[in-house]
């Protein structure tokens, strides 16, 4: 006779990192991610990495240096194993300054643990200029 296991499905896990990331609840975070988690940022290659143990660096520093960090997901669809999220976090470090990122991560799911994300979160920028600004930047290269 075989047991059959039971796991929640990709959207609950994600929605369980949601709400671990608002408690500021490093274990309950950590547990949301298989030990070989693979992390890759297409903007930003140097970045990506594999293992739970830089997911809890990470958010060690987050929750240590904004101690009143808060994230919200507006939007989420579940495709298979996928959950493709929107996501928005803010707060106040420290030093007194504001902490705004906004983006999509896509993350990949299976037996109840996130196994992989796509990274798409950027600190938000304002002030940088115009969509002028930007596309010149993009297609000349230099600041935007």
């Amino acid at each position: 006779m075989s047991i059959e296991r039971s796991f929640p499905g990709p959207l609950e896990v994600v929605t369980a990192l949601l709400d671990a990331t608002n408690l500021h609840d490093l274990e309950a975070l950590t547990a949301c991610f298989a030990p070989d988690y693979r992390l890759e940022m297409p903007a930003h290659p140097d970045r990506s990495f594999r293992g739970v143990e830089q997911v809890r660096r990470n958010w060690s520093m987050f929750f240590t240096s904004i101690p009143d960090l808060s994230a919200r997901m507006p939007a989420a669809f579940e495709a298979g194993p996928e959950v493709w999220s929107e996501w928005e976090m803010t707060g106040i470090r420290n030093d007194g300054s504001r902490h705004e990122m906004r983006g999509v991560m896509i993350f990949t799911v299976s037996e109840g643990l996130i196994r992989a994300c796509r990274f798409y979160l950027e600190p938000v920028e304002r002030g940088t200029g115009d969509i002028d600004r930007a596309v010149r930047s993009a297609a000349l290269g230099g600041p935007s």
